[in-house]
Order: C-alpha cells, then structure tokens, then sequence
C-alpha cells in the first residue's frame, strides 16, 4: 500500500475526530497511512488527541499520528492539507457576535460583519500557511476548510493555485435531507441509495458561494425530482430548511436555498431572537468547549466526553433561526450534516484513486457562472479524479440570486483587499455595502469596536 500524508491544520478543532473516524473507515488502496495534526494551542492538541487515539486503539489499522505546534514539521512531504484554523477560537466568534448585536446587527461567524471581521483575522494568517506549504509540500492538494470558506480559498488560489479546493458540508446535507423525504414518500424509486458524496445516479443542480446559494435542481437517474418535492407543501415542511423558510417561499423560488440564506431572506426575525437571546452560539460554543478542553472529571473517556459535546452542539445548530422560524426542533434526520468529513475524504480518495466523483466545491468560477470573473470562487458541482478538479458545465444562479450573489462578492474582494493591504477605507467598504448592514455610519462605529476587541489580529487596520 502507498504511503499517503494528511496534514490537519487546526488539529486542536473540535471536529478533527470525525475526519479521523472516516479515515479508520476508508479500505481504498491509497487511504491515508499518516496523520499530522497541527495546532498553536498545545492543550486543545493534547485534548484532541486523546480521543484519536482511543479511536484508534479499538481500531485494526489506523493511520500512524504525529501531533506538533511546528508547522514545518506538520506539512513537510504531505500529500494533502486540510486547513480548518480559527483565529481568535470561539471567544473571537462570541465577541464578533457581541460587538455586531450592540449596533443592531447580525453577528453570524460567516454573514455579514461577523464572517469580515473572521475574514480580516484569518487571512494574515494563511498567508503564513501559504508561504509553509510552499516551502515544505509544494505539490500537495490543499482542502480548506477555514471560514469564511470562500473568501479564503480564493486568498490561498492566488498563490497556490487550482490545487486549493474549498469544501462545505451544507449543500449535500440538504440535498440528502431532500432525497430522503422524497424516497419516504414515493416520488423516487425505493433502490435509489441515500444521497452521499460522488454518486453517480444522483447529479445536483446547485450554484452561488459558499454559504450563499440555492438548489434548483435534484436529478434521479437524469430525471429532475426538485418539482416533485416543489408541488407538496406537507413535504417541504417536514425537513430542516423546508422548516426554515417555509413552503410559500421555496414554492416562490422555484429552489431550496442553502441554510444561512436564512440571514438574509429574515433577517429582521433572526436579529430580534438574537437580542434577546441569553446565548448566542458564538456563547455557547465557547462555554461548552471550554468544559471539553478542561478535562472535567466527570468519569468519562476523552472519546465519550467528546460524543456528548458533539451530540449537544448539533442539537442546537442554528436554534435561533429555529427559533425565528417557529421554535421546532432538530430532528435525528436533520443531525445528520452531508459530513465535511466525508466530503474532504471523497475528495482525497477521487484524487489519490483516480476514481471520479461529483461534488459541490467552491473553486475558481472560470466561466461557468456568467455574472462573475475567472478567478472569484463560487460553489458549484464538479468532477474530481486523478488529474484535480473540474467545474462542470451548465452550472447557473437563479434570477432571484444574482444580485445577491454579485454584492456578495464585492464585500468578499473588498474583505481581501483590506487584509493584503491593510486598506482601512476598503474595510469599511466591505461593512458598509452588506446588505445587513444599514448605515455606513454604522460600518464605521463596528470596525472601529472590533480592531479594539482585537487589537493584535487587526492592529493593521487603525
């Protein structure tokens, strides 16, 4: 068997052990044969790998695991990266949402001016990566994880190339809750399999940026079932976006939009909950990894003290747009994500395998969506198999998202232009043109908050 390397950028984070568990399943003769988990934070590394290597003790054949703070160490020779860092962790995440709410403003870690402000701390920091990946494994793939997913993986595309490929696990799960409520009901045929990553009866018609787009499309052996799901209101109500939005206005659309979409098609709603919330998420998360990364002694192994923070951060994905949307709860259905773990694998295995898949990426648009240029990354289907990635044809953005989508990517350039070149006033261009931002006035009173709250990350911006 063929050696092949993952590096794990961000090998403290909370969910490195589900891209480990897919690894522990994965038989494909060019399976990952070593693990290097990479982090700044020594504490939240020992953490995370306590629980792999409970994993792996009860495992026949795992990947080999090294677990470092030096970068170097961490990327020489690898053959895949899977960037997932988070600068400023998950007290930065509660801070971006606390500085936005006291402006009546959404603070949402990947919308609006809580994912520019995530942006503007991360970017200085990939560009460090970039300059270690081009020093210590310039041939290797790079699959980037790190939000805001868009606006970096075209900051890492400039430098390195095709070979970064930005990946999010909203599209499939959505697609998969739709095909199964589908198959519950009838309207697809019973032998079709649950919707999983790169099959080849099941093509998705999905187009916008990350965390920015709409399914229009769901095809079954090369018939579109979306209609079918379109025409029943009941059906549409009975999976998490459906309950999100609400049959009027997927009916209206014509498409499911992806979940955050949420944001903006009521925003009104999710800021008035957000107000009065006694935690946002950015909160809880904070507090409940706090309790996992201490060690409490509550009796339990590192794996099982991990499964149960797991199993309550799910539980509460998005509850306040659940709550905006009529208070209902997650369903074990609705848990059950399209697995950014199972898609960086897909991914691997297609490359390392030379067997094609078919997946919702978010790579350089090169002609496929009219209304951007070559090089903005969207997210759309693609093919993937030894020789990389190709976008494939015939991808397009719904009438009702284009102006979205183009707003949405100018505040994406502008965010980049002020982190490269420490453009204050582009900055404030990007606040002040999101569309959850109302006042320029307003943009101004939030970049001036946050370069306080962070005064080292964004010192550059004063």
């Amino acid at each position: 068997m063929v050696s092949v390397k993952l590096t794990i950028l961000g090998g403290g984070g909370f969910r490195v052990p589900l891209v480990y568990k897919a690894l522990l399943a994965d038989e494909s003769p060019e399976r990952v044969t070593e693990l290097r988990l990479y982090d700044t934070d020594s504490q939240r590394l020992a953490a995370i790998t306590a629980v792999l290597e409970e994993l792996a003790a009860g495992a026949e054949e795992s990947p080999s695991l090294t677990s470092t703070t030096d970068l170097g160490e961490a990327l020489a020779g690898t053959d895949f990266v899977f960037s997932a860092i988070r600068v400023g962790g998950t007290q930065g995440r509660a801070l971006d949402e606390q500085i936005s709410l006291s402006h009546d403003v959404i603070g949402q870690e990947t919308v609006g001016a809580g994912g520019i402000s995530y942006a503007l701390r991360g970017i200085p920091a990939v560009l460090r990566i970039i300059e270690g990946i081009k020093q210590h494994a310039p041939e290797a793939y790079v699959i980037n994880f790190t939000n805001p997913a868009g606006v970096i993986t075209e900051v890492m595309q400039r430098e390195l190339g095709p070979r970064v490929i930005g990946i999010c696990d909203s599209p499939v799960g959505m697609a998969r809750r739709i095909m199964d409520v589908l198959k519950g009901a009838g309207l697809v045929p019973a032998d079709v399999p649950s919707l999983s990553a790169g099959s080849d009866r099941i093509r998705l018609k999905y187009a916008g940026l990350n965390h920015l787009g709409w399914l229009t499309g769901l095809l079954v052996d090369g018939e579109d079932v979306l209609p079918r799901l379109l025409e029943r209101a009941d059906l549409i109500e009975t999976f998490e976006e459906g309950r999100l939005f609400g049959a009027p206005l997927i009916q209206a659309l014509r498409a499911v939009p992806n979940e955050y979409l949420h944001y903006y098609y009521f925003s009104r709603e999710d800021l008035a909950i957000d107000k009065v919330s006694d935690k946002t998420r950015g909160r809880f998360l904070a507090e409940q990894q706090k309790g996992f990364y201490e060690k409490t002694d509550d009796g339990l192994s590192p794996y099982q003290r991990w499964e149960r923070t797991r199993r309550e951060r799910e539980e509460t994905y998005m509850a306040t747009n659940r709550e905006a949307a009529g208070n209902f709860e997650r369903d074990d259905a609705d848990m059950e994500t399209g697995g950014y773990d199972k898609v960086a694998l897909a991914i691997m295995h297609a490359i390392a395998n030379d067997v094609p898949a078919e997946l919702i990426l978010n790579v350089a648009n090169n002609g496929i969506l009219a209304d951007l240029d070559d090089t903005a990354v969207v997210e759309i289907p693609c093919r993937v198999d030894g020789s990389g990635v190709t976008p494939i044809e015939g991808a397009e953005l719904p009438d009702h998202g284009r102006g979205i989508v183009i707003n949405a990517k100018y505040v994406e350039r502008r965010t980049m232009e002020a982190a490269l070149t420490g453009s204050r006033q582009a900055a404030l261009l990007a606040i002040g043109h999101h569309p959850l931002v109302d006042s320029f006035h307003v943009a101004e009173e939030l970049l001036d908050d946050l370069v306080a709250a962070f005064p080292e990350e964004l010192a550059y911006l004063t």
